[in-house]
C-alpha cells in the first residue's frame, strides 16, 4: 500500500465487479448499487441502475457542502440552508481517453453573493478534499448566488 501524505481520519473502501455494467458495494454495506453504461455512451442504460459519475456528483456536492458549514463556522456566517448541486459529465479528451468536467453550482440564501462568493472560493481553494484532489486534473466551473 502507498505511504499517504495525510493522516486518514476514515477510510472508505468499495469493490467493484463487473465495471460500468456491473455491481460496487462498500465494504461495511452502506452503499450498494447496480452499474449500466447509459444508452448516450452505447449502453444498455438499465432502469434502476447507476454510473460512477452519479456517484461521484453525489460525493462531491455533499463533501462541498459539508466544507462550506466548516467554513461558515470558522468565519461566523451563517450558510444554513445552502444547496450544493455538483453535474459531473464524463467524454472523450483531445490527449485521448475520456475525462471528467463538473459545474458546482452553490446556493447560498441567507448570506449577500459577495460573502457568499467569498466563503465558497475558499471552500473550494483550501477546504474540500474533492477540489484538492480534482484541482488541475478536470474542467471544472463554479457558480455561487446568495440571498
Amino acid at each position: 500500500m502507498a505511504a499517504y501524505t495525510i493522516k486518514p481520519l476514515v477510510t472508505a473502501t468499495a469493490v467493484n465487479t463487473g465495471g460500468r455494467n456491473g455491481h460496487s458495494e462498500t465494504t461495511d454495506g452502506s452503499v450498494s448499487v447496480n452499474l449500466s453504461v447509459r444508452e448516450e455512451m452505447g449502453g444498455p442504460g438499465l432502469p434502476g441502475t447507476t454510473t460512477p459519475e452519479h456517484l461521484f456528483a453525489a460525493g462531491y456536492a455533499a463533501c462541498f457542502g459539508g466544507a462550506l458549514e466548516f467554513i461558515g463556522r470558522q468565519h461566523k456566517k451563517d450558510v444554513s440552508g445552502a444547496v450544493v448541486t455538483c453535474h459531473a459529465s464524463v467524454g472523450p479528451r483531445e490527449g485521448g481517453g475520456f475525462g471528467i468536467a463538473v459545474k458546482m453550482e452553490v446556493k447560498v440564501p441567507r448570506l449577500p453573493v459577495d460573502e457568499a462568493r467569498a466563503l465558497v472560493a475558499e471552500t473550494h481553494e483550501k477546504i474540500c478534499p474533492y477540489s484538492h484532489a480534482t484541482r488541475g486534473n478536470i474542467d471544472f466551473a463554479l457558480e455561487v448566488t446568495g440571498a
